[in-house]
């Protein structure tokens, strides 16, 4: 059985020189309109070319999928899912809520991933089977099993009337103990830490998920879309405390 450890190696010294990278250029930066209206900098691009020459030197045969346009064929059924800089509008207003996201996905499954959170001193980290951990310590979602006690994360609440479920959300929000919305990467991690109990993400692209996906459900969580699959392409997931899953998927409309 494979334990990912060099490529968890790599990977995280990657973040951190994106991280790194991309903190030296923050204040001040400007950034530019892609065509589907998201923001995009020279650091992201920087940053992406920065983590594909570490993973590709390391791992030659492995193919490769930025968010910001680097692709490479796998020859080997393994490929590297990297978003340089998640939360690129966050960034550009020297806001922490930004990350480093790289996954790998193996035959079709994600066995390791790294989200690297600089400005908020966070390095989380699993493998499937492995464990997850932030900053090479253990981390475990929370016991909490009712929406009463429990701390719900939801991102995308400005798109609230392209939801399904938008005319019956601020209602159910009401029986949380609290809600947060800082994004897609803390509010993920939040999860995974057993910080928070549950989180909702409307809108995902495949490299917003893919680390964040295999942390929480090595840390103990579950993770699925809004149809009831567990895919990272889906674009969009629910991740929470196991404690919570039957409350989430009666929320959503999916049957058991």
């Amino acid at each position: 059985m494979n334990n990912w450890n060099r490529e968890l190696e790599v990977a995280t010294a990657a973040a951190r020189a994106a991280g790194e990278l991309a903190a030296r250029y923050q204040n001040g930066i400007e950034a530019e309109t892609k065509s589907d209206l998201s923001p995009v900098t020279r650091a992201d691009r920087e940053c992406e070319q920065l983590i594909e020459s570490m993973l590709m030197d390391a791992f030659p045969g492995d193919g490769l999928l930025g968010e910001e346009g680097a692709r490479r064929e796998s020859t080997n059924g393994r490929k590297w899912i990297v978003d340089p800089i998640d939360g690129t509008r966050d960034y550009v207003r020297g806001n922490p809520l930004w990350a480093t996201l790289i996954g790998l996905e193996v035959n079709g499954e994600i066995a390791a991933g790294v989200a690297s959170l600089p400005a908020l001193g966070g390095v989380y980290s699993a493998s499937r089977g492995g464990g997850a951990f932030r900053n090479g310590e253990p981390i475990r979602v929370s016991a909490k099993t009712t929406p009463s006690e429990s701390v719900l994360c939801f991102n995308g609440l400005n798109k609230i009337k392209s939801f399904a479920f938008k005319d019956t959300l601020v209602e159910w929000m009401q029986n949380f103990w609290a809600v947060r919305s800082m994004g897609g990467s803390p509010d993920a991690m939040l999860i995974a830490s057993g910080q928070a109990d549950a989180w909702i993400e409307p809108i995902a692209a495949p490299w917003d998920l893919a680390p964040l996906k295999v942390i929480i459900e090595e840390a103990g969580g579950v993770f699925f879309n809004l149809d009831g699959g567990n895919s990272i392409y889906a674009g969009n997931c629910i991740a929470c405390a196991p404690g919570l899953v039957t409350e989430l998927k009666k929320f959503v409309g999916l049957t058991f």
